[in-house]
């Protein structure tokens, strides 16, 4: 569990969560059970998509994956552990008495649908079954909405949904929705286009494996385009106030990094 969940990366759901608190006027440190839940599950998900059953990954974060350095077996149960790892901060006593009971319960709830089997898991059910397969645009839109997108929306909205500001949960679900899918475009293009020594993981493995990508149907100046289209989609979602400076932020480091 320590071994992935300390071996680097980006941090960028943790960071969306804190940055989602933030525009809603609260102290970040209120959120940060929520924003370690959240990086527990999504190292979770790494863990169990490197297995070979799924994309037979050896590199994650500069490292060896789990199941290279540690074998399948524990590399399944660190991954199990830090899925219910995940619930137990969620449902950490101190947040019942930090926060409504009713509305914390209605964001974990929310959360377990975006990373169950109408969000996270049949995404990666769609993505696993479609390889090789000649998929059309909005079916690999609806592959990736789910398998990335959704865990991403529910990071931005699990604030909002706790301190009851459906105006602006509204606001963050258009971003999350267009952060997810440019997200995920960029992902495409630099599984490409990436140097695997910067990025800490192997380049060139969704072609091997027949996935679509974006810019296997589109094209790489298409796929860009698409980019920074969802950048401005997003960042017109939340509108250009003070408070929305660290969620813009943090779109144009997902769509301009190089790792």
């Amino acid at each position: 569990m320590r071994y992935s969940l300390l071996a680097g990366g980006k941090r960028l759901r943790p960071q969306l969560v804190l940055a989602s608190a933030a525009y809603l006027g609260r102290a970040v440190e209120e959120f940060k059970e929520m924003a370690l839940a959240v990086e527990y599950l999504h190292t979770y998900s790494l863990i169990h998509d490197d297995l070979p059953a799924m994309d037979n990954d050896d590199w994650r974060r500069g490292n060896p994956t789990a199941h290279k350095q540690f074998g399948e077996a524990m590399a399944i149960l660190a991954g199990d552990a830090l899925l219910t790892e995940a619930f137990a901060k969620m449902s950490d006593p101190v947040l019942g008495e930090r926060f409504e009971p009713s509305r914390l319960i209605a964001a974990i709830g929310n959360f377990s649908q975006a990373v169950g089997r109408e969000g996270l898991i049949q995404g990666q059910v769609k993505d696993l079954a479609g390889e090789g397969q000649a998929l059309q645009l909005q079916q690999l839109e609806e592959i990736h909405h789910k398998k990335t997108g959704a865990l991403i929306i529910a990071c931005v909205q699990m604030p909002a949904i706790i301190v009851g500001d459906l105006a602006s949960e509204t606001k963050l679900i258009e971003y999350g929705s267009h952060f997810g899918l440019a997200f995920q475009i960029v992902d495409d293009i630099l599984n490409e286009t990436g140097d695997a020594a910067v990025m800490g993981k192997s380049t060139g493995t969704d072609r091997a494996l027949g996935k679509a990508t974006y810019p296997a149907l589109l094209g790489m100046d298409e796929s860009r385009r698409l980019t920074d289209y969802h950048r401005i989609q997003a960042k017109t979602a939340l509108g250009w106030e003070p408070r929305a400076e660290l969620l813009q932020g943090l779109i144009d480091f997902a769509i301009d990094r190089q790792w």
